[in-house]
């Protein structure tokens, strides 16, 4: 290969790599919440606050904005109305995992199964 091809090979790769970091980093604040939320989901099953059927429910909620996400990214930008987009899905599965979390529905003992409130 000639010293012309190499350099043009390598600046096409930085190229490639950069769009790619670019396009990772385009939705930071997406992505932060969306790990946030999940979070929230894993400490509701494992404190008992959400029953199994309630945080598979809240995973495919996630999922659903995930995709969303995914969506908006494919063409290599993410328009202000797809980001708002994203935002009120975001805040539509935040409302959710409260309403779950502090619903009378409980799992303490973690068998499958929602607890009855005792009292």
């Amino acid at each position: 290969m000639s010293s012309n091809t190499v350099k043009h090979a390598v600046a096409l790769s930085l190229s490639l790599l950069m769009h790619g970091l670019v396009m990772a980093q385009e939705t930071p604040r997406v992505d932060q919440r969306s790990i946030h939320q999940e979070q929230r989901i894993e400490q509701g099953v494992a404190s008992g606050s959400l029953t199994a059927p309630e945080a598979n429910r809240l995973e495919r909620g996630q999922q659903h904005v995930d995709n969303m996400e995914a969506r908006a990214k494919s063409d290599g930008v993410v328009t202000r109305q797809e980001r708002l987009r994203l935002h009120e899905a975001q805040n539509v599965q935040s409302r959710r995992i409260d309403r779950q979390k502090h619903d009378r529905q409980h799992d303490f003992n973690h068998n499958g199964r929602g607890d009855r409130r005792r009292g």
